[in-house]
């Protein structure tokens, strides 16, 4: 089968096939991907992230459900907790979307994070582009549930939604750095919580005083992030937060900011795939006859020294001079 030709024909199989190969690190997918890459850039890319047990899969269940009312077409990936016995996902995200998987215009695929930290997989940038080549309109991550540094969403997603909710100390989690700076539009779902008005409050507060400092550093930057109520649960209870995707998509286009995003992230891609290359070929090479073994035993002996070792072997397999 000629996956990449049936992934733009749009088969959910050939899909799931190839995604699977990203996953595992297939030889296979690096072919498919570059007969995709021609066929990408067209999809908005949402990122959905927040601590564990904000509502993220409700709200990308809600969110979904509103995109494919409008005709549009939605991947979503949802990053779940790595099983300890087989290394996969849990797949807790996915059990709470069962009602879309009856929907041709929906494909849904759970991944692990396989002890990646910041809320992502290794292979996310890849997926995004499978879902993307196989004529998705809307792709959405669903991270698994983060912490205060894990801001990986921001460098796959066009948009990036932080899921608040009251009751769980988010709050305070309001006032402090780290994921609260990376959201394009924070969402306090649950709104009909106690203390969902305080927590507004706060966020909406934080996020007047942010923008003041960052438009005065740069009068250039346009965007102010909405703060926005959800309640997951109700049919109509995403429809703020759909308008505000919305709107800062068509932000982005017009400023061209979307252009300059997606330039920064390929810069960041292509490096990120030349060094794991790099890596995969060393480490292969390293392997063969024992020589990364014998290579630990000099070091340990004092017969040589990591820092000359790594030198001589960029030099050996690269060839490139050593650094004297």
């Amino acid at each position: 089968m000629d996956y990449a030709a049936e992934i733009l024909k749009g088969s959910p199989r050939a899909l799931a096939r190839v995604i699977t190969w990203l996953e595992n690190e297939d030889e296979r997918a690096a072919a498919c991907m570059e007969k995709l890459y021609p066929h990408t850039g067209n999809a908005h890319i949402i990122g959905i992230t927040g601590s564990p047990g904000a509502g993220k899969s409700s709200v990308t269940n809600k969110l979904t459900q509103a995109f494919r009312h409008q005709g549009l077409t939605v991947g979503i990936v949802a990053v779940d907790p790595t099983s300890p016995f087989t290394g996969g996902a849990l797949l807790g995200d996915r059990v709470r979307m069962n009602d879309l998987a009856t929907d041709k215009g929906v494909f849904i695929r759970s991944m692990a994070t396989r002890g990646f930290l910041g809320g992502l997989i290794q292979a996310m940038s890849s997926v995004i582009k499978v879902m993307d080549a196989s004529g998705k309109d809307v792709v959405i991550i669903e991270t698994v549930g983060v912490g205060q540094d894990e801001v990986d969403i921001v460098r796959v997603a066009d948009t990036t939604c932080l899921v608040l909710v009251p009751g769980y100390g988010d709050i305070i989690q309001s006032m402090k750095a780290g994921v609260m700076e990376i959201a394009d539009i924070y969402v306090i779902n649950k709104y009909d919580n106690p203390g969902a008005d305080q927590l507004y409050a706060e966020v909406s507060h934080r996020v007047n005083q942010d923008t003041l400092i960052k438009h005065s550093k740069d009068e250039t930057r346009a965007w102010t992030p909405p703060v926005t109520k959800t309640v997951a649960i109700d049919p109509d209870g995403v429809r703020e937060l759909v308008e505000a995707i919305q709107t800062h998509q068509r932000h982005l286009e017009q400023r061209g900011d979307l252009l300059e995003m997606r330039k920064e992230r390929i810069r960041e891609e292509t490096f990120q795939m030349i060094h794991y290359e790099l890596f995969r070929v060393l480490k292969n090479k390293l392997s063969e006859n024992s020589r990364m073994e014998n290579l630990v035993e000099a070091i340990i002996a004092n017969q040589e020294n990591p820092y000359h070792a790594m030198h001589k072997m960029i030099a050996e397999f690269i060839r490139m001079p050593t650094n004297k």
